[in-house]
């Protein structure tokens, strides 16, 4: 269990660093932001928190503890996402990359939370 969890860390950790990075300045996340009707500084905040994320994951390769913060940190913010894109009526296949990232965040998270206590 514990190989399995470094690798869904590592992927984690490769997307939401890119996916994070992103969201400080590609033209198609400052549109994608208007379009959900959130503020630019919103987008830099949403970038840093997926970076924080990322760097967690990263970190709780070595640090279990790490990796289940990051995950129920990058969970919450993919709950987030998903409520965004419900209420702007999004079609369901824009749904599939937050809900999926989401799910592998849980597991991460509940794969590591004996390091919490």
């Amino acid at each position: 269990m514990h190989i399995t969890s470094i690798v869904l860390q590592v992927i984690l950790g490769l997307g939401f660093l890119m996916f994070g990075l992103m969201k400080f300045g590609s033209k198609q996340m400052v549109q994608e932001f208007q379009r959900y009707g959130y503020s630019q500084g919103f987008r830099v905040f949403s970038g840093l928190i997926e970076v924080i994320g990322a760097v967690g994951m990263i970190v709780g390769i070595w640090y279990p503890q790490f990796a289940a913060l990051a995950g129920i940190l990058l969970a919450a913010t993919m709950l987030g996402a998903l409520f965004t894109h419900i209420r702007i009526k999004d079609p369901g296949k824009n749904m599939g990359a937050p809900l999926i990232l989401l799910i592998l965040s849980i597991v991460v998270a509940i794969m590591n939370l004996n390091s919490l206590v």
